[in-house]
Formats: C-alpha cells, sequence, structure tokens
C-alpha cells in the first residue's frame, strides 16, 4: 500500500510503518489482525483501552468488506497496513471489491436494538477519521486514524 503516496492525516509530523500484510477475505482470517493491531495502537501511544477500541473499528471495517465488498467470496484479500504517527495510529484497509459509495454507507439507530447495521456506527465513534477512497488500480482503500489524546 505504501506506492500509493497517501497524503498523511492533519497535524502527523512523522510516520513508521508497523505492519503490512495481506489476508484472505473470510471472517475466521480477522482474528490473527487482533493482536498486532493492539500491540500497534499501544507502541503509538494508545491507552490500552484505545488501543482495545481501535481493534473493534478494526474488526468491523473488516467484517464489513467481506460481507459488503466482497459478499462473502472467499477469494478476496484485504491488504492491511497499521503506521505509527507522532499523534496516534493509522490503519489503512485495501480491497480490490467492487468501488463503494461512501455516501451509501449507514447505520442504524442504536434505539433499534437488533443484530446488525452497527459496524459503521462503532467505526466513527471509536476513530477520530475515516476516509473512504478508491484505491489505485480499483477497489477501495479506507483510512482510519486514532489520534493518542482522542481529539481529531
Amino acid at each position: 500500500m505504501t506506492e500509493a503516496a497517501l497524503s498523511k492525516p492533519p497535524g502527523a509530523e512523522s510516520d513508521r510503518l508497523l505492519i503490512e500484510l495481506q489476508i484472505p477475505a473470510q471472517v475466521d482470517r480477522i482474528k490473527l489482525l487482533r493482536p498486532g493491531t493492539e500491540a500497534a495502537g499501544r507502541m503509538c501511544g494508545l491507552t490500552e483501552t484505545a488501543a482495545r477500541d481501535v481493534v473493534l473499528a478494526l474488526d468491523e471495517a473488516c467484517q464489513n468488506i467481506i460481507l459488503h465488498g466482497y459478499k462473502g467470496r472467499p477469494d478476496g484479500t484485504i491488504a492491511v497496513a497499521l503506521s505509527c504517527f507522532a499523534d496516534g495510529l493509522l490503519i489503512e484497509l485495501r480491497d480490490t471489491a467492487p468501488r463503494i459509495d461512501p455516501k451509501r454507507i449507514e447505520h442504524r439507530a442504536l434505539s433499534d436494538i437488533r443484530p446488525g447495521k452497527l459496524g459503521s456506527y462503532f467505526m466513527k465513534t471509536i476513530m477520530d477519521r475515516i476516509e473512504y477512497l478508491p484505491a489505485p488500480g480499483g477497489g477501495n482503500l479506507l483510512r482510519m486514524f486514532k489520534r493518542k489524546d482522542g481529539w481529531s
């Protein structure tokens, strides 16, 4: 993903790539990302609670890619990059699923008690910044940033 020459989040002073890998777009593979994501958050200065919350946001994002992007097809992949900035953690998820329209991403009200449709809500609540971008060469690029101090 580094070839995309992405711009740094506002206020970011420096970056250090911590993890870059690709996993099959299969729900049982997401669990492999959890320990590394939590450790990356801690390395970037997030509190223990914030690092665990970021794991939830990453988990929800991956599940959305699998369910909505690839429609459950097991042949897709998700490229993951975690980078440490002076002020927080950047997560980048790239897929080759059909391009999504960010305006169509919606979540339901918390008062509507039933399973599903809360992944994007958790992501928006946990992370300080989220960007849905077209990936170079096709597909989607999701960028999520969590600041150490919790402010965007």
